[in-house]
């Protein structure tokens, strides 16, 4: 997958792996700004099973 995203780029090798980095780049910045955020309520995070720690010892 990674070789055929590769031959689809223009340019030479460094404009290859410049373009690379900015849609990485893009990719992260989508996924901080609207996936995570959206999936965040879904997943059990705050779902805690752990008490205080304020056992009754006898």
């Amino acid at each position: 997958m990674y070789g055929w995203i590769w031959r689809r780029l223009p340019g030479n090798a460094w404009v290859r792996a410049l373009i690379s980095l900015v849609l990485v780049l893009a990719i992260v910045y989508a996924l901080f700004q609207y996936v995570f955020p959206w999936a965040e309520p879904l997943l059990p995070f705050n779902d805690v099973t752990v008490d205080n720690g304020m056992a009754v010892s006898r």
